[in-house]
């Protein structure tokens, strides 16, 4: 359910698979071609999708899935969500990575508070995918969590390929806040390099970018073993360092000195998660009384006005203390 640039890669990989795979895409004329010609004119085309059926129907796209992906952006699956009528006995199967504005729930929360289904039936993946990358099918592994290791299993199966490894999780948690914090730590490491900043930063932003990150996690209950593995240093490590990173990609226009349009043209539309991502993300450590400095360096930058200059001054000016 989506057809955008990380939908279009897995609708490929679940595919490869040897797994029956229906695309749903908002716009007609983008379905139509999918169907008609196997590939994404928007994204990704020149991706083959070989088999693989597309609408702009949702019924059609839901009718008898035994696994529905949801490849919407976070801050629009619910309301996606909520117009949707999905089968009762389906794996309901996350890829996004983002924390609700307003609400502050996880991804898995929002499908439960929407559809009823029992958490059992909810599962995530995250891991350092980068979407063209696994599109040519480069080796990648990623985390299917669910807290129903049968689920889990189901999904793993339904995507592993000879080029794509899943690998297997109870924590949802630790996987969602892994893949929802990094993209604000991908900013930050993108605003350095854009200010001509060298590895050792960047580094050290990756670095500190974890220890927030398992702060929170923690303080949600999510195991730490989680975030250091792919779904928290893998999935970290990929998009604070790749040009393939929207993120990072948004973050170096912001550190050369561009504006928030020009860093979103830059990235040519497409949803750069931590964006808005930062804010909620913020305000969920502040209610668990969570010190995220990073975190907080990136909202303001982003929503505040703050130059790049000063949240570099600010971060550095911090109290010393033991790491």
């Amino acid at each position: 359910m989506g057809a955008g640039s990380w939908g279009t890669a897995f609708a490929k990989v679940l595919n490869d698979a040897g797994t029956d795979v229906t695309m749903w895409a908002r716009r007609a004329e983008v379905a139509k071609a999918i169907a008609a010609e196997h590939r994404n004119p928007t994204y990704l085309p020149e991706v083959s999708l070989p088999g693989v059926a597309a609408t702009d129907d949702p019924r059609v796209a839901l009718d008898g899935a035994d696994i529905v992906v949801l490849a919407v952006p976070s801050q629009s699956l619910r309301a996606n969500l909520a117009s949707w009528r999905v089968p009762a006995d389906a794996t309901l199967l996350s890829l996004a990575k983002g924390i609700e504005t307003g609400t502050l729930l996880r991804m898995s929360q929002v499908i439960h508070q929407v559809t009823h289904a029992d958490p059992g039936r909810i599962a995530v993946l995250s891991g350092p995918n980068l979407a063209r990358e696994i599109a040519a099918e480069q080796p990648a592994a990623s985390v299917v969590a669910c807290v129903d290791p049968e689920r889990a299993e189901a999904v793993q199966h339904a995507c592993g390929t000879g080029y794509f490894r899943p690998y297997t999780n109870t924590d949802v948690i630790g996987c969602e806040l892994g893949g929802a914090c990094k993209n604000v730590i991908a900013l930050a490491c993108g605003i350095a390099a854009g200010m001509g900043l060298g590895d050792n930063s960047i580094a050290s932003l990756i670095t500190r970018g974890l220890a927030e990150i398992m702060r929170l996690g923690v303080a949600l209950g999510a195991n730490p073993v989680t975030l250091a593995g792919l779904a928290g240093v893998g999935d970290l490590v990929a998009t604070c360092t790749s040009p393939l990173s929207r993120n990072r990609s948004f973050g170096h226009v912001l550190g050369a000195g561009g504006s928030m349009d020009a860093a979103q043209q830059a990235t040519h539309g497409q949803v750069a998660e931590g964006v808005k991502s930062c804010t909620s993300i913020r305000a969920l450590a502040e209610r668990h009384e969570v010190e995220m400095p990073l975190t907080t360096a990136v909202h303001r930058v982003c929503h505040e006005g703050l130059a790049v200059s000063d949240a570099v001054g600010e971060l550095l000016g911090r109290r010393m203390k033991p790491e």
